[in-house]
This record gives structure tokens, sequence and C-alpha cells, in this order.
């Protein structure tokens, strides 16, 4: 098996990140907001002054904070795209991240829905908006001392015409605050992204790091309190997923009933789609109008 870059000796030696952080965030806009709700009189200025606090404070944005809105990043949002036109994004993106990690011999796997969508068919579920990935912390300082702010082009053979491949260009950006590995205010969950810059739409990629050595020995967990035993994370699966070489974590069943439950392993109608278990794919069903007396 190809060398991946960190062994597990080294991401355990590494994971409390005591290091500076990553990349310092250029000026200090944070300095002089003033925290939600102090000195505020009424409920819209306390919207107005939390939002001014999350903005001057988080890393990544979106345009919005619904469902669909809140998964495009907002320096290449252009519109929302159409079901299928998100599909497609969402298939090259994933084989464009996996491929690229992989050549470059740096490890990361599948985690969340994006998982539970491996554990169905080897593929993303079709209405999902997240992608999520996790690594080490150890990886995610690498990263982000080498790769940061670096731009990857990816190109694929079109379904519809040879003479014209499908190139896409991606965007690897580390969050200044990835080294900070407790939750704090919460606005910086998120270490990196992966995004498309042709429309936004983009990754999600979450370190993992022992936080707790004195009370959580071989327990990793990322900023948003999702806790893995070491033993239950490797060693890595090798396996594909939308048709390219990925890894999954070893207890990955367990994982996964731990965070979804039983039933996301056995319900087979979900956001609008059934599934087919004779072609292994999640079928979106045909809208219909509703009837009026």
């Amino acid at each position: 098996m190809r060398f991946i870059l960190p062994l597990l000796s080294l991401a355990l030696a590494s994971q409390r990140c005591t290091g500076a952080v990553i990349a310092q965030r250029a000026g200090n806009e944070a300095e002089h907001v003033v925290p939600p709700g102090e000195g505020q009189e009424n409920e819209e200025a306390k919207w107005a002054a939390f939002k001014a606090y999350e903005d001057s404070m988080k890393y990544f944005h979106e345009p919005g904070n619904t469902d669909l809105l809140g998964h495009y990043d907002t320096r290449f949002y252009k519109g929302l795209l159409s079901y299928d036109e998100k599909r497609d994004t969402q298939v090259h993106m994933m084989r464009a991240y996996l491929e690229t990690f992989r050549e470059k011999g740096i490890e990361t796997w599948v985690a969340h829905g994006t998982l539970l969508g491996w554990w169905w068919n080897g593929k993303m579920l079709p209405w999902d908006w997240d992608i999520d990935t996790q690594m080490s912390a150890a990886t995610l300082e690498y990263i982000g001392k080498h790769m940061n702010n670096t731009h990857h082009t990816y190109t694929a053979a079109s379904s519809e015409s040879h003479d014209n491949p499908i190139t896409r260009t991606y965007l690897l950006d580390v969050n200044p605050y990835a080294a900070e590995r407790e939750r704090g205010d919460g606005f910086n969950i998120i270490d990196a992204r992966w995004i498309d810059v042709q429309n936004g739409l983009y990754i999600d990629i979450t370190g993992l790091s022992e936080t707790h050595p004195d009370v959580q020995p071989g327990v990793w967990s990322c900023k948003n309190y999702h806790r893995y035993k070491v033993k239950d994370l490797y060693p890595m699966r090798e396996t594909l997923f939308e048709g390219s070489p990925a890894l999954v974590p070893y207890a990955y069943d367990r994982i996964l009933m731990e965070e979804y439950e039983e039933k996301a392993l056995v319900v087979t109608q979900f956001e609008g789609h059934q599934w087919d278990p004779s072609s292994k794919e999640w079928i979106k069903l045909t809208e219909t109008t509703p009837s009026h007396p």
C-alpha cells in the first residue's frame, strides 16, 4: 500500500496542535465589535449586533443560512444550482478532492452524511448539500503550512462529448483558526474547505485531535463535539467512492449507528427519494400537483 502522510504514529504524536495559528487572518475586524446583546434596546438591534459580531469572527461565509444558501461559499456564489447541476458539481468535486489528496500521499476520509451515502451505494446521497471529510489534526497542520490557498485543476472526460472534456478548478482554503482545537464561540468549527470556484459549492474538511488526553485518552474529536475512538478509525479501509479510491474508518458501521441510529441504515424513502434495490440507486420521486376540490 502506498505511503500515506502522516503515519498513524505521527498523527498520534501531533494531535494536540499547540503550535501557532496556521495562517494569520488579515486585519482585526472584531476589535471594536460589541458582543451581541450588550447595550442594545430591541431585538432587531440585538440581531444586527449579533450578525456583525459573527461576520467579524467567522472565517468562512455563506450567502444565507438556509439549507440551500448555507452550502455555497460567498466569494464564488453566482446563484442557486439546479438539482442536476448540484449533483454534477458534487461528483466532480469529490473525485477531484480524493484524487488530489491521494496523489500527494495525504490521508483523508469521508465522514458524516457522506459516509452514510457511501454505506448505501458508494455515492453521495442525492438530496444532501453537505459533503464532509475528516483528517487528523497533524495532517490539517501539514496542508495549512504547505497547501493553503492553492488552486487545483481537474479534468475529466465528458459523457456528452469526448472532444470537450470537463475542466474544473478548486481552491483549498484552510481556516486561520484551524490550529485552535476547542470549539470556542462556534463560528469556526470548519477547519478547511475544498471549493469549486465556478459556483461556490464546497467540501467541509474537519480535523480530529486528542483534545482531552487526561480524561479521554485515545479519543479524537472535532470542534463540533463528534468523538471517535482511535481503534474505530484505524486501520482505515480502502474502498471506492463516486468511482475514485477513498478511505473510510475501520468501524464505519459503529460510527454510523452512533451518529444516525439504525433507522438511517434501513429507511428506504427519505427527502423525496426512494431506494431502488435493483439498481442500488436513490431515485427522485416525481412531484405531483395536489388536487383541489
